[in-house]
């Protein structure tokens, strides 16, 4: 078990992919079943305002890219998204998009999300000693609703206070964790020292830090890095923390 961590906590924010859940999850089951569907969802739900909103939200960033779809150009702009989803590009109508699909493949019983079991245990644990748990993850705040609760767990969802996705900035800028901060103030009586972030990527907590945010890398594979700036674990089970309830 690492040290507990030098500064009370709390509040807990964390990561998804990588991090309480394996991130072959996502990227063998969910994005190619997205792939595969998204033309067949787009032009049966195109007249759907929340397909709607994303396709001219899809449109106008294709826009910005200097590249410019039309919002009436349905396989144009699906022929966008999948290029997106080639090029690993974390576009929020994409992401948006994606949920939607997925929610289908959830409620069709196609697939149920992964979860470590040591994830599972100790945010059940923590939610039941008070702590407030938050999410931030790439994908959209939809996507994680579904993902936490249709999970092989069973229905996760109700251990959480809240979600950010990267609507709030991206997920390497420090300047994102400074604008979750603000919103979590407005509801919470903490500080960034009070606050632990949880990822697997170190970029991520790089900027956590920087915001201010005390932050433990998941190392799920492979080796602890002997010189990690951050305090690394191979799962949540050693994680040790100082608990405050100055909420």
């Amino acid at each position: 078990m690492t040290d507990a961590l030098g500064t009370p906590v709390t509040l807990i924010l964390t990561d998804i992919e990588g991090t309480t859940s394996s991130i072959r999850f996502v990227h063998d089951v969910l994005f190619p079943y997205a792939t595969k569907h998204l033309a067949e969802f787009i032009h049966a739900n195109k007249n759907n305002a929340d397909v709607q909103a994303q396709l001219q939200a899809t449109a106008d960033l294709s826009a910005e890219d200097g590249d410019a779809v039309a919002a009436n150009d349905i396989d144009g702009l699906i022929a966008r998204l999948l290029h997106w989803i080639d090029t690993d590009r974390k576009a929020t109508p994409l992401k948006a998009l994606q949920g939607l699909i997925w929610e289908a493949g959830y409620r069709n019983g196609d697939y149920q999300a992964h979860m470590y079991p040591d994830a599972t245990a100790c945010l059940k644990q923590w939610h039941d000693q008070g702590m407030p748990l938050y999410v931030y993850s790439s994908g959209s705040i939809y996507a994680q609703k579904l993902f936490f609760g249709f999970s092989q767990d069973g229905d996760l969802l109700p251990l959480f206070s809240g979600h950010f996705d990267t609507l709030v900035g991206g997920k390497r800028e420090a300047q994102s964790y400074l604008n979750i901060l603000a919103d979590l103030q407005k509801q919470h009586n903490i500080s960034a020292a009070n606050v632990l972030f949880l990822s697997d990527i170190k970029e991520e907590l790089d900027a956590a830090k920087t915001a201010g945010m005390q932050t433990v890398w998941l190392v799920r594979e492979g080796d602890i890095p002997m010189d990690a700036e951050h305090t690394a674990v191979k799962s949540f089970a050693e994680i040790s923390i100082q608990h405050s309830k100055s909420l």
